[in-house]
């Protein structure tokens, strides 16, 4: 892999893992068309590591308030058992009421992103483009759907579990994480804007178990990639990264999500012809 091609990838990258239109799937594609397709899944994984950074700098705040919102569940708790008070979650506090959906979404996914990949066979570009237009129907679903008013409180285990199967769904290189996700997300009424970030904070606990079951695969990567290419597209795709998703929550928020389905649909027909 040469520096283009390294800048390529990692802009791929960036702009496709926020915007719903399949990194993963993109990244088949134009490996094929740049004839890197020995290069293992742990690169994939690390530019997914890259665009991960940036999820954490956009959604620091809630982040920080989550941590802070179970930091003092389990010391009030560890009081109460001190002076033999039982102690439950504050009801009203919106940040401690997105703990157990993202943690029952994440074992869907993960249990999902396991079985698939253990017995169905890797995908090439012709299916991964046909994969492209699946995301662009669902997308396109979505400017048919009324904008919920669910906030956090109101996620419940159900909606969770949707959300969380939908997640693993993207395991399928052409199927949009992003995208599946918030279409779920506003399928069961939750806000735009909360579903948006919803799909963004659950791909926290994804994309670090996808990076740490690549790590057997490290060396591997490094006999095909070399360092300077692989520092240079994890830094293009977080930078495009950053700005995409930045972008794609004010799309989300605006409920004009369909609109990607118009790219989607000429991009995977013209996949489905070219390979």
């Amino acid at each position: 892999m040469n520096y283009l091609q390294a800048i390529v990838l990692g802009l791929v990258q960036g702009l496709a893992e926020f915007l719903p239109i399949s990194s993963s799937g993109h990244l088949v594609i134009f490996k094929d068309i740049l004839g890197l397709g020995e290069i293992p899944l742990a690169f994939d994984i690390t530019l997914h590591l890259a665009t991960l950074l940036a999820v954490v700098i956009v959604f620091r705040q809630r982040i920080g308030r989550i941590i802070a919102a179970v930091w003092r569940w389990i010391a009030g708790k560890t009081t109460g058992k001190a002076s033999g008070m039982a102690t439950a979650p504050d009801a009203g506090d919106e940040n401690l009421a997105l703990v157990v959906p993202l943690i029952l979404a994440t074992i869907v996914t993960g249990v999902m992103g396991l079985l698939i990949q253990k017995f169905l066979p890797p995908e090439g570009a012709r299916v991964a483009s046909a994969e492209l237009l699946i995301t662009a129907v669902v997308l396109a679903a979505t400017a048919f759907i009324k904008p919920g008013d669910r906030g956090p409180a109101r996620i419940g285990k159900g909606r969770a579990l949707f959300i969380g199967f939908a997640q693993g769904l993207g395991v399928f290189s052409g199927i949009s994480r992003s995208g599946f996700t918030i279409a779920a997300g506003m399928a069961t009424g939750l806000r735009r804007d909360l579903a948006g970030e919803f799909s963004f904070l659950l791909s926290i606990p994804a994309i670090l178990a996808a990076f740490l079951l690549s790590l057997k695969d490290a060396s591997g990567m490094m006999a095909n990639v070399q360092a300077g290419p692989l520092l240079l597209a994890s830094a293009v795709a977080f930078v495009s990264g950053l700005a995409a998703l930045k972008l794609l929550m004010r799309v989300v928020r605006s409920g004009k999500i369909a609109w990607f389905a118009l790219y989607l649909v000429p991009v995977g027909l013209a996949g489905l012809f070219l390979f």
